[in-house]
């Protein structure tokens, strides 16, 4: 049996793997003030029904974007499955040539989704997360992390127009019946749904743009993240979504660090 743990700015993914099949999946807040104890009580509430034990475990592997939670999650884990918990970070081999300016500076959930894309969809790829950002992660006809694009999430773009404005609410994420909305609520309904899918139909065109130049022929685009199943739908250029794309990256570099 084996863990990953990927830890977003605003939510957290468990998955619980046994061999190369996840058996179980859990989304949670990624609760930055949350205690190493308070982890391993959430933890064992979570494993407990699975019917698994600590000694079934192999090991666990994380990505995080949040340092304070990974530290407190790393020592609740080893606590669970002992001192067998891989980081993603710098040092840790991943497979992937990583050519940018500073290798170093790139995020873990990023090099592992491009890790996982280029297994399971082969390369060239780019990879879109939906997160609290969202991002655009492009493999190259050779297989290397050459660089992307970051953008602000839908929902904190929801969250920005609502703190800026006097009259407007949060609305529900749901399609509009039309683009020209019939009233308040479809209005911003459609300007963030119609437009967030313009923004990453946009972002794509340009960098399959790019690739061409290149002659990178048939390029893989594949989406993944929590709020993918509200956009996909609407763009023109994404054709995967794969919800489990982040941890499956993460069971692929724990196996390439036996």
């Amino acid at each position: 049996m084996f863990l990953a743990i990927d830890i977003g700015n605003t939510q957290t993914v468990i998955g619980l793997f046994d061999g190369s099949e996840i058996v179980a999946r859990w989304r949670l807040s990624s609760g930055r003030e949350r205690t190493e104890d308070e982890f391993t009580i959430l933890l064992r509430g979570l494993l407990g029904p699975t019917g698994y034990r600590a000694d079934d475990f192999e090991g666990a592997a994380m990505s995080s974007v949040v340092p304070p939670v990974a530290n407190a999650l790393r020592s609740s884990l080893e606590k669970l499955v002992g001192s067998r918990v891989l980081v993603v970070g710098p040092g840790v081999r991943t497979g992937m040539a990583i050519k940018i300016d500073n290798p170093r500076e790139v995020g873990a959930d990023r090099v592992v989704n491009s890790v996982a894309a280029r297994e399971r969809y082969g390369a060239p790829a780019v990879v879109v997360d939906f997160g609290t950002a969202t991002t655009f992660d492009v493999v190259d006809a050779d297989g290397a992390y050459i660089g992307g694009a970051i953008s602000p999430g839908l929902e904190v773009s929801m969250d920005a127009l609502v703190s800026a404005t006097a009259a407007l609410r949060r609305v529900d994420l749901v399609e509009p019946r039309s683009v020209v909305g019939r009233g308040t609520v479809e209005a911003i309904q459609s300007g963030l749904l119609y437009g967030y899918a313009g923004l990453v139909d946009g972002i794509l065109a340009r960098i399959l743009e790019e690739m061409d130049r290149t002659g990178a022929g048939r390029v893989a685009t594949v989406a993944t993240g929590g709020i993918a199943s509200f956009i996909v739908p609407l763009s023109r250029l994404v054709s995967t979504v794969d919800p489990t794309l982040t941890l499956e990256g993460l069971r692929i570099v724990w196996e390439r660090n036996l």
